[in-house]
């Protein structure tokens, strides 16, 4: 009788899915992919940290904004976008790796989420606000983070 953490460890049989580079069946590659969260996640948990202990106030996922931003500082028309490296395709980080099985796919999936986010900067820009990213790998270290935000915060000021 095989267990759910059996059920995710098992390795894909080549006879399985004889074109795919992927250890797991597409069953436990679904599961996985569905337990990636979109918000809330550790990085933009560190961000919101910091600006608490700045004794900032800030409104979360605003649907009203182009791009749902995670972080909005209404007074400073500041727009926070917390961007996962992997999916955002941050330029020279390691954690920016491209996938080797399914090439064109990943292609085509990375183009497509740097051309939305560029989309939604645009039309932030538009409305008035101004968008700034931080980068999960730039959430790490909790004192860079503080200079960097402090640094975000001085360029926008409050209206």
């Amino acid at each position: 009788m095989a267990t759910a953490a059996a059920e995710r460890t098992e390795p894909q049989t080549p006879e399985a899915h004889p074109t795919s580079r992927d250890r797991l069946t597409p069953a436990q590659r679904s599961a996985n992919m569905a337990r990636i969260r979109s918000t809330d996640t550790a990085p933009e948990l560190a961000v919101r940290r910091a600006l608490t202990a700045m004794g900032l106030r800030y409104r979360l996922h605003r649907r009203d904004l182009p791009g749902k931003p995670d972080i909005c500082l209404g007074p400073r028309r500041l727009a926070i976008f917390v961007h996962g490296c992997f999916w955002h395709r941050h330029r020279n980080c390691p954690l920016a790796s491209t996938p080797t099985g399914n090439h064109d796919f990943w292609q085509a999936k990375f183009a497509a989420n740097t051309a939305r986010d560029k989309r939604h900067t645009a039309a932030l820009r538009k409305a008035g606000w101004h968008p700034a990213v931080v980068w999960e790998c730039q959430t790490r270290r909790p004192a860079q983070l503080a200079r960097q935000l402090q640094r975000i915060l001085d360029a926008h000021p409050p209206d």
